[in-house]
This record gives C-alpha cells, sequence and structure tokens, in this order.
C-alpha cells in the first residue's frame, strides 16, 4: 500500500477516534437537555445530514437497493434499535457523572467483539486472547463480587455496540447507506417524542436560545463526522493497523472524566481498569505476534 495512502488512513484514524473520544465534552455542554431529548435531536439532524451526504455523492441507487430487500429492512430495523440504545445510555452516562464507565465500556468493547466472533462466526481464540478475556472477565468479578457493584453501564455499552457491529458485519452495508437507513427508520418515533410527547424547559425549540439550537443541530455532525472519517480510514488501512487506534476514545474519555470532570477513580474501578488494561496489552501483543506470523502455504 503507498505510503501516502497510508499517512492518509492515518490522518483519518487519529481524526475518528479523537473526535469520539472528545464527544463527551459536547454532550456536557448541553447538560440541561434531558438525555432522551439530545437522542431525538442527534437522529433527526444526522438523518437531514445523511441524506445531504447521499445526494451529494450520487449514492442514492444504493439506497434504493436496500429498500427493494425486506429482510434487510428487518434487519436494520434491529440494528437501528441497538444502536439507538447504545446512544441514548452513551448520552444518560455522560451527563449523569458516569463517564469513567463509559470509557471502560469502549475498553471492553474489543474483547466482547473477539467473544462474539467465536460464538457466531466460528473464530477460534490463541491462547494470548484467552488470557485477555480471562483478566477482563477478573475485573468485572472483583467489582462484582468484592465490592457488590455490576459496572452494567459499561457492560451494556460494550455488548450493544459489539451486537451492532457484528450484525452490520453481516449486512456488508457501506456505513453512510447504513446509517442513513437506520435514522430514517428511527426518525418517525423520534419526531413524535420530540413534538408530541416531550414537555421540558428545552423541548420546544422555538422557546431556546439561538445558542441552544445551534448545539442541538449540530448533534448530526457530531455523530456523522467522526463515522465518515473511520470510513475513509478503514478504506486505506489494514483492519489489523486501524485496531490499535481504537484505544484512543476511551483513553480520552477517561482522562476527561478524571481530570476536567472531576469522577472519582475508586479502588474497585482502578481495579477494574488494570484488568482491562492488562487484558488490551495481551489483546495487542497477539495482535502484532500473529501479523508478523508468516502465513502457512494453503494446503493441496
Amino acid at each position: 500500500m503507498p505510503q501516502q495512502i497510508q499517512r492518509q488512513g492515518i490522518l483519518y484514524a487519529l481524526c475518528a477516534y479523537t473526535l469520539w473520544g472528545i464527544a463527551p465534552v459536547y454532550f456536557k455542554l448541553i447538560a440541561e437537555v434531558p438525555a432522551a431529548e439530545i437522542l431525538t435531536h442527534r437522529i433527526i439532524w444526522s438523518c437531514a445530514l445523511l441524506v445531504i451526504l447521499v445526494l451529494l455523492g450520487r449514492q442514492w441507487s444504493k439506497v434504493r437497493a436496500v429498500l427493494r430487500k425486506p429482510r434487510v429492512l428487518m434487519t436494520l430495523a434491529l440494528t437501528s434499535t441497538v444502536v439507538g440504545g447504545n446512544w441514548l445510555l452513551f448520552i444518560w452516562a455522560i451527563n449523569n457523572g458516569h463517564m469513567l464507565d463509559a470509557s471502560l465500556g469502549y475498553y471492553i468493547n474489543p474483547l466482547f467483539n473477539v467473544l462474539l466472533g467465536m460464538v457466531f462466526l466460528g473464530e477460534k481464540l490463541r491462547r494470548l486472547q484467552w488470557w485477555a478475556v480471562g483478566l477482563a472477565f477478573i475485573g468485572v468479578a472483583v467489582q462484582l463480587i468484592a465490592f457488590g457493584s455490576l459496572p452494567w453501564i459499561a457492560l451494556v455499552l460494550a455488548s450493544s455496540f459489539a451486537f451492532y457491529g457484528l450484525i452490520r458485519k453481516k449486512l456488508a452495508l457501506d456505513a453512510l447507506t447504513g446509517l442513513l437507513l437506520e435514522t430514517l427508520i428511527l426518525l418517525p418515533p423520534a419526531a413524535i417524542y420530540l413534538w408530541g410527547i416531550a414537555d421540558s424547559p428545552t423541548s420546544h425549540m422555538a422557546d431556546n436560545s439561538l445558542y441552544l439550537n445551534l448545539m442541538l443541530i449540530a448533534a448530526g455532525a457530531v455523530t456523522t463526522a467522526p463515522l465518515l472519517c473511520f470510513t475513509a480510514a478503514a478504506t486505506r488501512l489494514k483492519f489489523s493497523t486501524l485496531g490499535f487506534f481504537q484505544y484512543i476514545g476511551p483513553s480520552l474519555m477517561f482522562i476527561l472524566a478524571v481530570t476536567l470532570y472531576g469522577e472519582a477513580l475508586r479502588t474497585d474501578k482502578l481495579i477494574t481498569f488494570a484488568c482491562i488494561w492488562s487484558a488490551l496489552v495481551l489483546f495487542s501483543l497477539d495482535g502484532l505476534r500473529s501479523s508478523r506470523r508468516p502465513s502457512q502455504p494453503a494446503p493441496r
């Protein structure tokens, strides 16, 4: 792969995961808005932006092709529900002092991907991967047994996003088309909730300040910009290379939670994070070792 394309891929990957990592700052700025309302704005304005991008990219034919496939649409209805729930829990966690839990969830996510690959795709775990999964399990068990608290936010975020990724992998849709159709599916309930059910000081945009309305509209860009950067990176880098960038997001969340927003890093969380970080070191070492290993010739 030409070095220039690789450099572009690295820059796109850095942008994608950095934007995901600092997204909590945006949600904190609109913390006065209930999480469910932020979610509806995220859906509505993401949908509007994605329609514009699809039209500009002349990719509407891809959307029409999927609309003629009922089974794919049924599956997208499932993925849209899963990702919508993931978004809602993430927003709620950020604005209710659980940014560390959200960070932990996205640290655990790659390990969930490994387990789902083993269960649903028939992939086999190597020895270091088993050790990594075991350490992650110990980290969760320590919180549950010794301290009586289950990191449910982290587990739900990690598992829901892993299941979402697994189903989308099986669909094999490009990111732009898939996300547009998912937001279109979520659009009616989001619009009904925002303009027919929600009743809070911020639910009526005509009563909001211009600043708040602009911030709410920006939810579309906050959602789609990192995804488009990720897609651009994925087309320019090996998947194994791209995987090493995925820890930027939760690391930035962790730093923001402890330094800027003053979340307490209690002993139980510190032990759990130590186990997860150790697991990720083993996971990364295994990835490096397997990528350097010469491939076996195919049997004749």
